[in-house]
């Protein structure tokens, strides 16, 4: 098992599937889980502390530990099987419970309990992250790539950079 850092809930633009992003900072991959918008909303509003006027389900959860002196050591994804993440809370009295991932990590967040995932699930579902600074400027690199042409490199002044609005200098000066 190897601890991740919850990093919050995205809505993935492609397929308008919500996930929520496990981040092994070792390893440095996150691994997205497909979760509902109800697990979804349960999770960000947890991480951003946000209090309703009634206790929601892993709100009554973590209460209800609490009024048997129980505390949740950690949770722990398990397995993935068929798209499918499996997890387990982890009680102070040495209990394991299945768990669906999604309302592990909502009563994780609440109680702020580690969240472990096994690495072997990391190593399967675990996609590298892309430095937005660094995405940026392999953007710019390929848009320089698809505008620059073979008379760009044969003129004195060489090629431009998409966006470098400075005029090259005159031909025959240094």
């Amino acid at each position: 098992m190897v601890p991740v850092e919850v990093l919050g809930v995205r809505q993935q633009q492609r397929d308008q599937e919500i996930v929520v992003l496990l981040f092994d900072t070792a390893a440095e991959l996150a691994v997205p889980i497909v979760i509902g918008a109800r697990e979804a909303s349960a999770i960000a509003m947890a991480q951003a502390g946000v209090a309703t006027p009634r206790p929601m389900t892993h709100d009554l959860l973590r209460d209800l530990l609490g009024a048997v002196g129980v505390d949740l050591d950690r949770v722990e994804i398990v397995a993935l099987d068929g798209g499918i993440f499996f997890a387990e809370l982890v009680l102070s009295t040495g209990v394991r419970l299945d768990s669906r991932a999604s309302d592990a990590i909502a009563l994780a967040v609440r109680t702020e309990s580690p969240v472990l995932c096994s690495a072997e699930v990391v190593a399967a579902a675990g996609v590298e992250v892309v430095d937005l600074d660094q995405q940026k400027e392999v953007e710019k690199f390929r848009d320089f790539l698809d505008h620059v042409t073979a008379e760009d490199f044969t003129t004195p002044e060489g090629p431009t950079e998409p966006g470098d609005d400075t005029p090259p200098p005159p031909s025959g000066s240094t």
